[in-house]
């Protein structure tokens, strides 16, 4: 708190007439970077195109913040969280899934992109390649002991972090469909 109030040109005993914690600062700056995600807006594009608008948009600015996606494990109660969460849910409610679904949707892409985001930060951080290269040659050094990750490995092919990411989503998001599929059809 006292390097912020430094930074703000003010005093820390300041600060706290505004904020009691320095977890409000962290909610404060965790609502401020979800006003970077877009809320998609363009009428007819059907439930899929506006998810994955909304799940992407959300990616992209926990990637350009990498210290915010290891924080979004608190309650986020701030108006621009919750204007997206309301668009997000609001969408599949459209898409027609209904409680208990809807929340597992919800939670299920939510912490997608969070573990996606987080993984990737924490990887490209510690240089991708070098982490790349000692998964891999672990794997080769114990392929007995685990022959599938060694074949196939926990590792993004040719570090396509995107392809990746929206591989998962379509898969994530196919299940949705799935489970809502009598709805979903009239409306797409």
């Amino acid at each position: 708190m006292r390097r912020l109030a430094e930074r703000l040109g003010t005093g820390s005993t300041t600060l706290y007439w505004h904020l009691k914690t320095k977890d409000d600062v962290l909610d404060l700056a965790l609502d401020a970077i979800f006003a970077a995600v877009e809320i998609p807006g363009e009428a007819g594009r059907g439930w899929r195109a506006d998810v994955t608008a909304l799940i992407t948009g959300w990616r992209a600015v926990l990637l350009d913040h990498p210290w915010s996606a290891a924080l979004l494990g608190r309650p986020m109660l701030g108006p621009n969280v919750l204007a997206r969460s309301e668009f997000l849910y609001a969408t599949l409610v459209r898409a027609g899934v209904a409680e208990p679904h809807l929340t597992a949707a919800a939670y299920g892409l939510s912490n997608y992109v969070i573990g996606s985001a987080l993984m990737q930060t924490t990887w490209t951080a510690r240089g991708e390649h070098a982490a790349g290269q000692a998964a891999r040659d672990l794997f080769r050094a114990k392929s007995g002991d685990y022959p599938v990750l060694a074949a196939h490995g926990p590792l993004v092919a040719d570090g396509d972090w995107d392809t990746s990411f929206t591989i998962g989503l379509d898969w994530l998001l196919d299940g949705i469909q799935a489970g809502a599929a009598p709805i979903t059809s009239r409306q797409e």
